[in-house]
């Protein structure tokens, strides 16, 4: 078991350690950023000051406009307010077209809409490594002529694939069709890509507190809340932003965006390891690209092996990773991401970086795992 007792977290996909970047931003902020921003007294103002001043860090660490900002309560809540929210500013068209490698609050709001807002949501495929085609949504757009919006991730919160967004945003544009970016797994890691009509981030994933989400609306895009206004709020959330938390948000997005070359070159080169030693053990699959890839993260299935045993093993040894073979840990349905990917769906094992993992405790995860793997087959017969 490592000696330090955060050097076998695993799972910064999951929700990285807090930067301490934003540790220092949210003591700061806990005393002059608890009161309601929307009042005129001074306790007030300080407050305002601090939320603005986020809104606009966020912003610049972007490459966005300060009024195309809104914190919401979780990546999740940005996801469902982008997504309902396009749908329901809609000029025209009444289909949803998604990847089918999508994030499951995606789906759900894409469920949602169906009953709600009378919409329809159609699936493209992708291929082996996770990726849409542009051309298949060339096609699907071409076909669907007026579809309501199409909805791609920046990158894959399972596999790391990161689509190529340039280009299909460019199909989207050439049809006019709204288009949400899912970036809540690659938002800071990675530059925001352009082309989007509405995005969404979680703070979470890049180092700031839990509860802090992200909404991108572009400026001149047809979005219309789905939810009921709340007028102590802009036009796009609700309720009481938790103002010190916003600005360690901030704070970690910018410190992420500044480091963001270096940790990424250090992570990425990890991961090649990883992928290369994983590769040599018996009947495991390492699935998505070598290159075109988020830097801090790689999944492998392991055959004749159970993704959930494997994990509450390595938790015994002190390693705490995530399994792919369902979105949680909860469900025991296999992941539609692999299923959509025609891989296999069990003994599925998703590892992911956080920005301190060094080489040392990489190379002592690879020491045990073979002998996991190989004690796991041995209880079952093999």
């Amino acid at each position: 078991m490592p000696s330090d007792p955060h050097a076998g977290y695993l799972d910064a996909a999951s929700s990285e350690p807090l930067h301490p970047a934003a540790r220092e931003a949210l003591l700061a902020a806990l005393d002059r950023g608890w009161a309601d921003p929307r009042r005129l007294h001074t306790e007030a103002r300080n407050a305002r000051l601090i939320l603005d001043n986020a809104r606009e860090a966020t912003a610049a660490a972007l490459g966005v406009r300060r009024d195309e900002v809104t914190f919401t309560s979780s990546g999740t809540d940005a996801v469902h307010r982008g997504v309902l929210g396009l749908l329901g500013g809609r000029r025209r068209g009444s289909t949803l077209l998604h990847s089918a490698v999508e994030h499951s609050s995606v789906l759900h709001a894409a469920a949602w809409a169906g009953t709600m807002l009378d919409t329809t949501a159609r699936v493209l495929p992708v291929d082996r490594e996770g990726r849409l085609s542009p051309a298949t949504v060339r096609e699907s757009l071409a076909a669907l002529d007026g579809t309501a919006m199409l909805a791609v991730q920046s990158a894959n919160h399972e596999v790391g694939t990161v689509q190529p967004l340039a280009e299909i945003a460019a199909r989207a544009a050439e049809r006019g069709t709204p288009l949400f970016v899912d970036a809540c797994a690659s938002m800071g890691r990675l530059p925001l890509p352009g082309g989007w009509s509405v995005a969404s981030g979680s703070a979470h994933k890049w180092g700031g507190p839990a509860g802090v989400g992200v909404l991108l609306v572009r400026k001149g895009s047809a979005w219309r809340n789905p939810y009921p206004v709340d007028d102590r709020s802009d036009e796009r959330g609700s309720g009481f932003e938790n103002v010190p938390a916003t600005l360690a948000a901030a704070a970690a997005l910018q410190a992420v965006v500044a480091e963001r070359e270096a940790v990424n070159a250090r992570q990425h080169a990890l991961i090649a390891r990883i992928r290369d030693v994983v590769a040599t053990i018996p009947d495991v699959e390492v699935v998505g690209p070598a290159e075109t890839r988020l830097p801090h993260l790689v999944t492998f299935s392991c055959l004749y092996v159970d993704g959930e045993a494997l994990v509450t093993r390595l938790a015994e040894k002190g390693y705490g990773v995530a399994s792919g073979s369902a979105c949680t840990a909860s469900t025991l349905t296999p992941s539609h991401v692999l299923e959509a990917m025609g891989v296999l769906t069990h003994g599925n094992v998703r590892l992911s970086l956080p920005r301190t993992a060094t080489s040392a405790e990489v190379d002592a995860f690879l020491a045990l795992l073979p002998d996991v793997v190989r004690d796991l087959r041995a209880e079952v017969g093999l």
